[in-house]
């Protein structure tokens, strides 16, 4: 189970002053809006019809919110659980036959528990988490590689768990049915004219859809499902049908998500598909352009947004 522990605030010296050490740790307005934002699409994967995050991504996201060096990751304890070398092992392709000249296969299962830290711009503990988790590498043919993959498995894992304690960037929304939006929102320790006034950083990124971590396990899983057949791979170029497709369902999914609507509009005029005709959310349903639904409804979205500020 994550444990969270939320940094103690010390006693304050003799009349509080803006540069004391004793200050208890609080965000910044911009890493606050940062959490406050929904993911965007283009940072979450599908794999095997689960949403996920990468995570490489999440260390990447970790630096863009609290800066370098300003977040620690430790290893609590790292533990062998499995360890089995199966002889004479082929593989197989789809329909189950055998291919390729036999080996030992390497199954290892390790568990590792991580902590994460994260800390406000003076270098003060913000609050940190605990959580653990266990990652495996089956019928690898290295022995070496095996216990690699594994170790990092488990060590991505476990800190994937401890980061979505900061919220929505760091998938917390994923675990409500694989959605985009926002589920937070709202904090009561941070009350919206603590950062809602605060201007989007510029420029703010624009991120292509990750891509899984180059790598072994990648490649061995990619051949166990694929077997030797010239079947066409993930990595040849989508179509212009599937990229409209694929959008559609991103813009789909995170409709309420000002930010995410911006990337997916920007990443449309990117591959033409901006006069591409679709359909319109219900109840109206109504057909229009790609750019043109985007548009009108991030529109829509500033307009409520700059509403509820003025309330």
């Amino acid at each position: 189970m994550p444990q969270g522990i939320e940094a103690p605030a010390a006693m304050q010296a003799e009349g509080p002053t803006q540069h004391t050490q004793n200050q208890a740790a609080r965000l910044s307005a911009y890493q606050l809006r940062m959490l406050h934002g929904g993911i965007n699409p283009n940072r979450v994967r599908n794999l095997r019809g689960l949403a996920h995050l990468e995570a490489w991504d999440v260390r990447r996201q970790l630096i863009r919110v609290f800066g370098f060096g300003g977040f620690s990751i430790e290893t609590l304890s790292l533990d062998l659980v499995h360890n089995h070398g199966q002889e004479g092992f082929r593989r197989k392709n789809k329909q189950g036959d055998p291919y390729g000249d036999p080996f030992t296969a390497w199954t290892v299962v390790y568990r590792a528990q991580v902590r994460l830290t994260v800390f406000d711009v003076n270098g003060r503990e913000v609050s940190h988490w605990e959580d653990g988790a266990a990652g495996d590498a089956v019928n690898q043919p290295s022995v070496g590689d095996a216990h690699d993959m594994a170790m990092k498995t488990a060590f991505s894992q476990a800190l994937k768990r401890c980061a979505v304690n900061l919220g929505d960037q760091f998938g917390l929304s994923l675990y409500n049915d694989g959605s985009r939006d926002a589920v937070v929102c709202f904090s009561a320790a941070h009350p919206p004219q603590e950062w809602k006034q605060a201007a989007p950083p510029q420029p703010e990124p624009e991120d292509p859809p990750v891509k899984p971590e180059p790598g072994a396990k990648a490649a061995a899983d990619a051949e166990a499902e694929q077997g030797p057949a010239s079947e066409p791979r993930s990595g040849q170029e989508e179509s212009r049908e599937q990229a409209l497709a694929r959008l559609t369902e991103q813009y789909r999914n995170c409709w309420g998500n000002q930010l995410a609507l911006s990337q997916i509009r920007l990443e449309g005029k990117k591959l033409g598909l901006s006069e591409q005709r679709v359909q319109g959310p219900p109840p109206e349903s109504a057909w229009t352009t790609f750019d043109k639904l985007l548009a009108d409804h991030i529109a829509e979205l500033e307009a409520e947004r700059d509403g509820r500020a003025a309330a």
